[in-house]
């Protein structure tokens, strides 16, 4: 059933972070990623410190009491002292910074007269110093998409975090290449109201960064947060949606997210629900003689089965939030990340896992619940299942309010999971290590914009003849600039390049060919041949699967024995091949174009165009015809 978003009150804001093209932010070390193992590794632990005001951000406090250490693996060649936190930033990088200032004027945007650089609290350990350094560049930005006008209140620059390498129940392995990269950061304004819109606005954006030819392509080398509220919910940032197809399916299956957990408040209202209490119950003699298998290893030695209580909520745990995520996960995830464990029970999922009705039952009687509450238990460690379900109660007391504030993360199947609650205002500070950077209108006037994303579709088209989808694809790819290039040093057909630019190598790719081996030297030698009718355009898919072997260009003609017919020698083919099929001839005239095409083509194998061989096909049959 569809949604009426206006009815519901659906408020959507996003955030772009697009990593540029440059070394880092505050040292010179070059902001290249890593794939072999690091050589070298420190631990460190973070805690949480208060602002400027006295208050401790909620956000950082709640990472402080997962409790976990940090791991950090270090490549000497990419990694200074800087971003080990052991000596304070250097100047911040210029370059950067004209970056971040072309794009917002790019976006329509008032820079800022002087730039800060700001602290933003993070212990969450993607930053050594238990903060990120992000500076306000510009305000007030504006696009048009689909008619409508959105705004983007900042626009700011900033250093990406670590990259997260894994997680153990003690410490979170994090690989400190990719700290320190510059980040373009624009957030919307809360202006969308419908889950399509967003992903338009997003791809825009992201054609204008790619203008400007500044910023890295690939993936993780753009990320988009959302943030998504309902009337009567509340607002989630959901972080790292890295594909623009996903935008849409998340905030969708947030929406309805949201409308379950409100339904769920109502009920639990219904039913007059109180608070649950923190009172952790052992019920491990329950389960003295179980025969359920994930029980006896979640025990494991010494380990206990602990329980509470949650008044009214028999039922609700099972509850659907998003396809395949209910209630009870929900709580889990709380249990995971705050207790260290690998997951909860609870009551409305039971009998099942081997546990019995019987069991089931002296377990409610144990803990001392009606038939409308249900009980939730873990096995396991005693404080690690004491904090796992502390963290339960916490979160189902907040289902009595409705939808908690929350930083989620983005699930590739359009899903999301709790990550932590939601920072606020407190977790912002000056940078003092860092000085004010005026913005003067002659550093402003020294940038040069390229085009925006429109005009260059429309120049392609206009220019080289190409089709609409082909000059958009162009404009989306990083192929741009060699397309041009190539077009300028081969003089072939601008189609033909633009195609095997962005579908033959593409498909080449997707069949293992390791296209990244094809130099432009070769492409241009390839074109060039083709220009001057040396070589078939049907032959170029063939010629590119050898030339991505390192072989030459004239060598894989060779070896494909693609010499070019001469036209006298293809129209003395075409003739044999329309004699020795004169029966269909004289049967279908001149409909027989078609099976007789197929024919000639796989004669000349890629040694001909298909253009001349069917203008000369035409020339013979209307001979015959006559």
């Amino acid at each position: 059933m569809g949604l009426d978003y206006e009815k519901l009150g659906l408020r959507v804001g996003f955030e772009i972070h697009q990593e540029l093209n440059t070394h880092k932010l505050f040292c010179n070390c070059p902001s290249k990623l890593r794939d072999e193992e690091a050589p070298l590794k420190v631990k460190r632990r973070l805690r949480p410190t208060q602002s400027e005001m006295g208050e401790v951000d909620r956000a950082a406090l709640a990472e402080a009491l997962k409790d976990k250490g940090f791991a950090y693996q270090l490549y000497p060649e990419s990694i200074c002292l800087v971003e080990l936190d052991e000596e304070p930033p250097h100047p911040i990088n210029e370059e950067a910074l004209d970056i971040a200032l072309e794009v917002a004027l790019l976006l329509n945007a008032k820079p800022v007269d002087e730039v800060h650089t700001m602290r933003k609290i993070v212990i969450d350990g993607s930053n050594t110093c238990g903060f990120q350094r992000t500076a306000l560049v510009a305000l007030d930005g504006r696009i048009d998409t689909d008619g409508k006008s959105f705004g983007m209140p900042t626009i700011c620059l900033e250093e990406d975090a670590a990259r997260k390498m894994g997680e153990g129940t003690e410490y979170v392995n994090y690989r400190l290449d990719r700290l320190g990269i510059p980040l373009v950061e624009i957030a919307t304004g809360p202006d969308f109201s419908d889950p399509e819109t967003p992903a338009k606005a997003a791809l825009y954006i992201g054609q204008i960064l790619r203008a400007t030819g500044k910023v890295k392509r690939g993936i993780g080398t753009i990320r988009q947060d959302i943030n998504v509220s309902i009337a009567g919910g509340a607002r989630q940032e959901i972080k790292g949606v890295q594909e623009l197809s996903l935008i849409s399916e998340v905030i969708t299956r947030e929406v309805r997210r949201q409308i379950a957990l409100l339904e769920i408040r109502d009920e639990l209202r219904r039913r007059r629900a109180e608070r649950a209490e923190k009172k952790i119950i052992n019920v491990t003699d329950v389960f003295s003689g179980t025969k359920s298998g994930v029980i006896r290893r979640m025990r494991g030695d010494g380990g206990e089965v602990l329980a509470v209580r949650l008044p009214k909520f028999a039922g609700l745990l099972g509850k659907e939030l998003q396809p395949g995520r209910r209630l009870g996960t929900e709580f889990a995830a709380h249990a995971r990340i705050y207790g260290k464990v690998g997951g909860i029970f609870h009551t409305d999922e039971l009998p099942g896992y081997g546990i019995s009705e019987e069991e089931t039952a002296r377990l409610k009687r144990t803990a001392g619940a009606a038939d409308e509450d249900s009980v939730v238990f873990v096995a396991g460690d005693k404080e690690r299942a004491r904090a796992a379900l502390k963290a339960v109660v916490g979160r189902a007391n907040q289902a009595l309010q409705g939808v908690p504030e929350e930083t989620r993360r983005a699930l590739t199947d359009g899903n999301t999971e709790f990550m932590r609650p939601l920072p606020g205002a407190e977790r912002m500070y000056p940078e003092t290590d860092i000085p004010p950077i005026p913005i003067t209108p002659a550093r402003l006037r020294k940038i040069k914009l390229p085009e925006l994303p429109e005009k260059q579709r429309a120049r392609l088209m206009e220019r080289y003849k190409l089709s609409r989808e082909l000059a958009e694809r162009l404009v989306l790819s990083d192929k741009l600039e060699i397309f041009e290039k190539l077009i300028a040093r081969t003089k072939a057909d601008p189609t033909l390049i633009a195609t095997t630019l962005e579908e033959t190598l593409v498909s080449l790719r997707r069949e293992g060919v390791k296209v990244e081996n094809i130099q432009k030297n070769a492409l241009a030698e390839l074109f060039t041949r083709v220009a001057k009718g040396k070589l078939a355009k049907e032959a170029v898919p063939e010629v590119l699967r050898l030339v991505a072997q390192r072989i030459g260009v004239q060598e894989a003609v060779d070896k494909l024995g693609l010499t070019t017919f001469t036209r006298p020698d293809l129209k003395k083919l075409v003739t044999e091949v329309v004699a020795s099929n004169r029966a269909l001839v004289n049967e279908r005239g001149m409909e027989a174009m078609g099976p007789l095409m197929g024919i000639l083509m796989e004669k000349v194998r890629g040694r001909a165009d298909g253009k001349l061989v069917h203008e000369l096909l035409q020339r013979e049959l209307r001979k015959v015809k006559k």
